[in-house]
């Protein structure tokens, strides 16, 4: 900076950082790239305005003139006319960059620009076009700093990348609209997995110093919101170019706010995005002037002095820039070969690669002949070799090297000549160099040389395992993502099938490919490559895609899971299990820790397909009427399509302004419509995503949506807050009718299996029926009056009505409310059925199959239930979703159905296989004892049973039928208690089912029962706040009355004592003396003047905590999953175990932190949460972690060894897990 301007800064420094307010000043300076965002940052982090502003000064003094000249603008345009005037005299003379070492016309600001953003050079031979590229830059000015997009669109090979790169070769466009810089990605077409590749590379070159993440983004949400987070605060008055756009979805994971410039042959793709919308469109061909022009640049010859030929080889290849630049790149080499190339031109004598497109085709497939054949003999295999590469798919350089076996330099010069010749283009993004084919060169290509692909893919491979037998793939390879993307594809297309079987069949292969991709792209290549294995190799193929399906939820997340300690859960008889075994033993003998599932056997996965669509809660789901398809909403304000069979996403579509809460298929499968919170009524086209239609008319959140059956006159319902029932026309822009009559918010509606009449549930507890055709309300059902007694007024109670569903036939409706199905007669309204489901949860959602008499529940309790509605009874229930279930619906064909969940999951059911499987489900309450060969589990099922579980041999007895609510099992296994909901406490002796009973029972529910060390002694705790002690075998008791309120639990002491916690607050340790003839009780409250150690760090409710066998270690658990080990006698924190602060990352528990336990020695630590994990207390790292199905684990029982654990989830999965050695 000058010494006037300095002088001056520092002459009114104290009146500047008395007066200005420094966030909008900042936001024009990191505009302007004086300031960046981490030094804005550290300013907004000062505690006060005056500091803010001090430490703002302080770094402009650091910096030249363009900070001050900045500074000196913000302050104008902020208002602050009076400071700004203080600095006029100090504003420095600054020369203009655009007279600094210009080029060609181009700065170093503009080359340096370009250079970094990746932006393509012009081509050896350029001919300007400056009525478009005028045309271009205007758009880009009326952006105006906004964000918006500028569309360049035409036929292929109209020079439209040329275009877009040539319009941003401007300084003042530069520096006054894109002072941040520019960016260019070349799109091409693509599926999903392309896309995020591509946006995987875009946020990994703008975030280079890692700043705001070091791993990539492993999926398109992440990856969009990386992109708009980076663009927001790194680069945020900077133009993103979209180079050779074709699909409109693809547009929108660049959707964030940005300005983008974007080149495509669809001029509709803008269609789907937002914001202002500005079209250059550009002809197809060149000018017959322009033409002969970019031949005379090749030929080196005057325009004037071309010969004949040259006119007609432009009127032949109809003026295609990228035609001419082929034949002009040839006719460099070859001047004298005019007549040649107008011949092989005119003949036509090339076979066309495609009858049909917009692609001149004629033209460009002559030319890329001639191209072809004028190359050096020594180096035509060379781009033959290239046949085998996929289309918009740019190969690092490393790959050649490997598949030509040659030093980078020589592939190098050979891909140049094939550039300088028009057939093939060269990405320079940084030091490494990216080549791709056009895709028409790629037909061409593939058709010229198709008997040669297999051959040609083989020798892909072969090279490949050449060259990588020694080396192992490491993501910081610049060759490793191609490898990962595509060598099961050139292994398919080699036909090489055992090698195929041995990659994708690998764990390896699958851990290392999901930790970069996550596991989207293999279960698509499993789909993809299954047609060419036999009958084995498709059974391990399903192994493998159910693995990589049911476990995409964990895949995906960070820290990446082992995926060998997944691989164990499977079951035996899985390809994926015998590998992780075999894995598994090997890295023990290593040191790590593995499980054993051992009863897994008798766990069944009923789910069929495992989707997670949205990043949110989901609130419905829906099969389009040929079931091929699935739609689904929720609280992510999306609506997402995809494909029932695979999961395979079709559409995404930022749907409303708020949460989606219902959507619906027409009858033919044109239209989806969507409801939401915002009020709003939105029709889509199901195929493209396109707004049909957009309704707001209802003045409440719509609840609810529905499309007619038939489809010979399409209607849809809506039923809102607002009390109304609306029925639409698709052919209106209005409302065709508003139905009155509900005096609350109307929940669903159904249209009836002949469109003839419209059902709707409300929360005024009303079923009420209409007719469609006069829109009339034909018959109305008091649904509440079912709940009443008779001392109960209508008014008082509150029923909400929350579906409906019709029979196949039309002549039954089912209706749920609080926890009942009724099913009523449409003609006489009376009630045929009453379903009580027994649940204290609330029915959320129900449905009838279409094909019989059976129906699917949702219950608020994340259950989801099968009834059969003639029998009232119970058929099947469905264990796997972790949260509320808000949604079920069966298939048009009635042989699945699928749930959605808060969870953020759709699990997809086959109904035969569910109904085969009605299980009984263990609760949370459970004893264990560990013995020499075994584990015994003594369990309370869902219907308060009792059952003893052989953990080895999985066999089950059925001990009692009574009501029972806690239990446990003697030291020795001779004997079992319990008690129940009265009170009573009975002990059975197993050998010979010899039941004691205690003569005194509790005068409330029983919580927690225990023997004592010796069987003699049987300790109870109650809700009545009692402690009863009963040596069974004399009938002694003793009564501690101890505390005031329920005691929570109590843990027994050595000699006849026992530690016992109270919700009355207090802690206790009570003694007890069975005599005889009398009991006694001597109780000290466990109070002491002040405590050892106040343990002080963490955030969240300390839930539990344990000391290590020796005393020395305590062990904490808090309700944000973190863990904590401290040193007992210093109160010293030792570890705090791997907490999980990275954004969008589970934390370490995934909830609370239920119970701890250490192991003997001290050196190994279980913790239970919402799952299991081992810790190594010498280090405080995780040595492993076991993903339960379910999650929200009570307790872990270990065995005096450490080798054996027993849990029960919350979904009553029991788990008898044990040390893998």
């Amino acid at each position: 900076m000058d010494a006037k301007s300095r002088n001056c800064l520092l002459q009114h420094k104290e009146a500047l950082e008395k007066d200005i307010k420094t966030p909008y000043i900042m936001d024009h300076m990191v505009g302007d790239g004086v300031l960046t965002t981490l030094e804005e940052e550290e300013v907004r982090n000062e505690p006060t305005q005056q500091k803010r502003a001090a430490l703002l000064i302080k770094m402009i003094l650091k910096k030249d003139n363009y900070c001050y000249v900045s500074f000196y603008n913000a302050l104008l345009l902020e208002g602050y006319k009076d400071l700004a005037a203080f600095l006029q005299d100090g504003i420095p003379v600054v020369s203009s960059s655009s007279d600094k070492d210009s080029v060609g016309g181009i700065t170093t600001y503009v080359r340096t620009v370009l250079c970094e953003g990746g932006v393509p050079q012009r081509p050896v031979v350029f001919v300007t076009r400056k009525k478009l590229v005028n045309a271009i830059q205007q758009k880009l000015f009326k952006l105006n700093g906004e964000p918006g997009w500028v569309t360049i669109y035409g036929m292929a090979g109209c020079g439209k990348s040329v275009l877009a790169a040539e319009a941003v070769r401007d300084h003042s466009l530069l520096e006054g609209c894109f002072p941040s810089g520019v960016h260019w990605v070349s799109v091409g077409k693509q599926d999903k997995s392309g896309l995020l590749m591509k946006l995987q590379n875009l946020c990994a070159r703008l975030d280079q110093d890692e700043s705001f993440s070091q791993r990539l983004p492993l999926n398109i949400e992440e990856a969009k919101d990386r992109l708009r987070i980076l663009m927001l605060r790194k680069y945020p008055r900077s133009l993103l170019i979209l180079d050779d756009v074709w699909d409109p979805w693809v547009l929108k994971a660049f959707d964030n706010q940005c300005q983008i410039l974007l080149t495509t042959r669809d001029k509709s793709v803008t269609d789907s995005v937002m914001g202002p919308k500005y079209v250059v469109p550009v002809e197809s061909g060149l000018g017959k002037e322009k033409g002969l022009e970019i031949l005379s640049l090749f030929v080196n010859v005057k325009k004037a002095d071309l010969p004949e030929q040259a006119h007609s080889i432009i009127k032949e290849c109809k003026g295609s820039p990228l035609v001419v630049s082929l034949i002009g790149a040839l006719l460099r080499d070859f001047p004298n070969r005019w007549d040649y190339y107008l011949r092989q031109l005119q003949n036509k004598q090339f076979k066309r690669i495609r009858k049909s497109s917009s692609y001149d085709y004629e033209a460009l497939d002559e030319a890329m002949s001639i191209s072809v054949e004028m190359l050096r003999e020594d180096i035509k295999d060379y781009y033959t070799d290239l046949s085998i590469l996929q289309k918009d798919v740019k190969v690092p350089t490393k790959v050649l090297c490997i598949l030509w076996d040659m030093e980078t330099e020589e592939v190098e010069d050979i891909l140049q000549e094939f550039v300088n010749k028009s057939l093939l283009f060269c990405d320079r993004n940084g030091k490494s160099f990216h080549y791709y084919l056009h895709d028409l060169q790629v037909d061409f290509l593939t058709e010229k040389n198709r008997s040669q692909l297999q051959d040609l893919h083989k020798k892909m491979i072969t090279q490949f395992q050449r060259y990588h037998q020694l080396h192992t793939l490491s993501p910081d390879q610049e060759d490793c993502m191609y490898w990962y993307n595509f060598l099961a594809y050139h292994m398919a297309s080699a036909n090489m099938h055992k090698e195929l079987c041995a990659l994708m069949f690998s764990l390896d292969w699958i851990k290392a490919k999901t930790e970069l991709v996550g596991p989207a792209h293999l279960i698509h290549e499993f789909m993809e490559y299954r047609h060419i294995l036999d009958k084995k190799d498709c059974a391990v193929c399903e192994n493998f895609q159910e693995f990589l399906s049911l476990n995409g939820h964990l895949l995906g997340r960070q820290p990446f899971p082992n995926i060998v300690q997944l691989g164990l859960c499977e079951p035996e008889t899985s390809e994926v299990y015998q590998q992780a075994k075999l894995q598994a033993k090997q890295e023990v003998d290593n040191g790590m820790l593995y499980l054993e599932w051992i009863n897994k056997k008798n766990i069944k996965n009923l789910s069929r397909l495992v989707v997670r669509p949205h990043t949110d809660a989901v609130y419905h789901a829906c099969f389009s009427q040929d079931g091929q398809r699935i739609a689904s909403c929720g609280a992510d304000k999306t609506l997402q399509v995809f494909k029932a069979e695979t999961g395979e996403k079709l559409l995404e579509i930022k749907a409303h302004e708020d949460e989606v809460l219902c959507c619906a298929f027409s009858a033919d499968d044109t239209f989806i419509a969507t409801c939401s919170v915002d009020k709003k009524v939105k029709i889509w086209n199901s195929m493209t995503g396109e707004l049909v239609r957009s309704y707001d008319e209802h003045s409440e959140q719509v609840n609810c949506c529905h499309f007619t059956n038939k489809n010979h006159h399409l209607l849809l319902a809506t039923g809102s807050s607002d009390f109304l029932l609306k029925l639409w026309d698709l052919n209106q822009k209005e409302c065709r009718n508003t139905m009155f009559g509900h005096t609350n918010s109307v929940n669903h509606c159904r249209f009836s299996p002949d469109d003839k009449l419209l059902a709707s549930c409300s929360a005024d507890g009303t079923l009420k029926l209409w007719d469609v055709k006069s829109a009339n309300e034909k018959k109305s059902i008091n649904v509440k009056q079912f709940f009443l007694n008779s001392e109960d007024s209508q008014e008082d109670m509150e029923v909400i009505v929350k579906c409906c569903s019709w029979s196949a036939d039309g002549a039954r409706i089912m209706v749920a409310a609080k926890n009942k199905i009724f099913l009523f007669d449409i003609h006489t309204s009376g009630l045929l059925t009453e379903i009580h489901t027994g649940h204290h949860s609330t029915i959320q959602y129900c449905d009838f199959s279409p094909h019989n008499h059976l129906a699917v529940v949702a219950l608020s309790q994340y259950c989801v239930e099968l009834w059969n509605i003639d029998s009232c009874l119970k058929v099947a229930d469905c264990r796997g979703h972790l949260s509320w279930v808000h949604g079920v619906m069966f298939s048009p064909d009635g042989s699945s159905f699928l749930t959605s969940s808060d969870d953020q999951t759709i699990r997809l059911w086959e109904t035969k296989k569910v109904c085969k499987n009605y299980d009984i489900v263990l609760k949370q309450e459970v004893d264990v004892v560990f013995q020499e060969n075994g584990v015994m589990v003594l369990a309370v099922d869902n219907i308060r049973h009792l059952q003893l579980i052989n953990g080895k041999t999985g066999q089950i007895d059925y001990l009692t039928e009574a009501q029972v609510s806690c239990c446990c099992l003697s030291p020795h296994h001779q004997y079992i208690a319990f008690g129940d909901e009265e009170g009573a406490i009975e002990i059975l002796e197993l050998l010979n089912n010899r039941i004691f009973q205690s003569r005194i029972r509790h005068k409330k529910a029983v919580r927690h029962i225990q023997f004592t060390a010796d069987g003699k002694t049987l300790i109870s705790s109650s809700d009545d706040s009692a402690i009863q002690v009963w040596n069974w075998q004399s009938e002694e008791y003793v009564f501690l009355q101890a505390h005031q309120e329920t005691v929570k639990n109590f843990r027994l002491l050595k000699n006849s004592r026992l530690l016992s916690w109270s919700f009355d607050g207090t802690v206790k340790v009570a003694g007890w003396n069975l005599v005889l003839k009398s009991g006694f009780a001597d109780i000290w409250s466990f109070e002491l003047p002040s405590p050892l150690h106040e343990l002080r760090g963490h955030n969240g409710c300390v839930r539990c905590s344990a000391f290590s066998v020796d005393s020395t270690l305590l062990a904490t658990g808090d309700d944000n999953g973190e863990v904590r080990i401290w040193n007992v006698s210093r109160g010293e924190l030792l570890h705090l175990c791997a907490p999980i602060t990275e954004e969008g990352a589970t934390t370490t528990h995934g909830g609370w932190v239920t119970d701890l336990c250490f192991s003997p020695d001290s050196k190994m630590l279980v913790s239970a949460g919402g799952y299991l994990k081992w810790w190594n207390v010498v280090t405080g790292e995780c040595s492993q972690t076991f993903y339960t199905n379910g999650t929200n684990l009570k307790k872990i029982h270990v065995s005096t060894d450490f080798k054996t654990f027993v849990t029960v989830d919350n979904l009553g999965i029991l788990y008898i897990l044990q040390i893998l050695e």
